[in-house]
């Protein structure tokens, strides 16, 4: 038997004991993205050694996303007002950028920005 009729198996095994694979629940998808992308991007700034001036401007506004992303519902203008202020804060240190990158993308999730 290889990986996948194992794998396959497994779920047949899941169901036939009347359980199911846990992967859903009623929470939007947008907001399970925005809550791992700003997790992921507050852990690597915390673990960076290197001071900059809006560390803190940084920090604070990941703080606010990470307690709309809690809040289940967050104001779009106010996500794209912190995305910019976070950006504007380490945009310049390149070893977050895939992180800000995936925290835009979170937030690309719930709408056009506006121009």
């Amino acid at each position: 038997m290889d990986a996948h009729n194992r794998v396959r198996g497994g779920r047949a095994v899941l169901r036939s004991l009347g359980q199911r694979p846990v992967t859903g629940s009623n929470e939007d998808p947008r907001v399970a993205e925005l809550r791992t992308a700003v997790s992921r991007l507050r852990r690597e700034l915390a673990a960076l050694p290197a001071e900059f001036p809006d560390r803190a401007i940084a920090e604070d506004e990941l703080a606010a996303m990470a307690a709309m992303a809690i809040g289940g519902a967050p104001e779009i203008p106010r996500l794209q007002r912190s995305l910019l202020l976070i950006a504007g804060a380490i945009g310049s240190v390149s070893a977050l950028a895939p992180r800000l990158k995936d925290v835009r993308n979170a937030v690309d999730l719930f709408g056009e920005r506006r121009s």
